[in-house]
């Protein structure tokens, strides 16, 4: 059942996101750890598989559409591909309640640029191409980093940056999906050595980005309205902040089970069958 609900919501997700060229990690990883998936180990691993995925897919119909800035989202890419990695041989490092506050104080900061841009027009001039590689170097490397620490693509940070540069909206999303692929597989890779793989968490959840990912492109590309694509944004990342704030206020480590055990408790940390040395002449069998 678990697995159905996942399957419904990370889809849904794709798709909004998808229209937007983020991955969706913002929503994959929280709901990921509401299913009960360890944060760390397969939260925000998998998170970040499916963010580069979903803006794998969703490249394609952006692509069609020419509106990829392959040119001018180049030097970001190459910055976010280089530190998503150091990001994630951080994250185990970080505790878990801090990881949740960042996460949220991250989320709240994009709903509310976004919430701001939608007020405003499309812009009409777009800087230089020295400019935007000198801010996309330094945007690119900060993006990278964060999203590779919490399990996110670092495109809610990377298309408000584009849209100041004077992107307009659908070339913003699309390019920043060409930048969020790269630091999102990129930042997996670096979690690959500390994560655990389920394999049947993982066919579930990439089917359901598949699917999602691809609705959501082709209802950008041919249907969507900037300003509507923008407000759906921000209220879900506003609806996500709140949830993993209070999930952070609220949160309470699990005690190690292994602390508090004596002589007399040491056969219920054994499965079944497992095999214990008394240290006589005989072999206790625990069943």
């Amino acid at each position: 059942m678990i697995y159905t609900i996942v399957f419904f919501i990370i889809a849904v997700a794709s798709f909004i996101f998808a229209m937007l060229g983020l991955g969706g990690g913002m929503v994959y990883v929280p709901v990921l750890n509401w299913a009960g998936f360890d944060m760390v180990k397969v939260a925000i691993p998998l998170g970040l598989l499916l963010n580069g995925l979903n803006t794998l897919l969703v490249l394609i119909p952006y692509a069609r559409k020419k509106l990829v800035d392959w040119k001018g989202g180049g030097v970001m890419a190459l910055m976010a591909l280089i530190a998503a990695p150091l990001g994630a041989m951080t994250s185990d490092k970080v505790p878990v309640q801090t990881l949740k506050i960042l996460f949220a104080v991250m989320v709240v900061a994009a709903a509310i640029r976004m919430i701001w841009s939608s007020k405003k027009a499309e812009p009409g001039n777009m800087m230089s191409f020295l400019k935007r590689s000198v801010i996309g170097f330094f945007t690119g490397a900060f993006a990278g980093f964060v999203g590779g620490m919490l399990g996110l693509g670092g495109g809610f940070i990377i298309a408000p940056i584009l849209m100041m540069m004077g992107y307009k909206t659908k070339q913003a999303a699309a390019t920043t999906a060409f930048v969020v692929t790269f630091s999102s597989f990129s930042g997996y890779l670096g979690h690959m050595a500390q994560g655990e793989m389920n394999w049947l968490l993982t066919a579930v959840v990439v089917v359901s980005v598949i699917i999602g990912s691809q609705l959501g492109g082709m209802y950008m590309t041919k249907k969507a309205k900037s300003k509507q694509v923008k407000l759906i944004y921000a209220i879900v990342l506003l609806v996500i902040a709140a949830k993993m704030t209070y999930g952070a206020l609220t949160y309470k480590p699990s005690p190690d089970k292994t602390e508090h055990v004596n002589a007399h408790d040491e056969t219920s940390l054994l499965m079944k069958g497992d095999k214990i040395d008394d240290g006589f002449d005989k072999t206790i069998i625990v069943n």
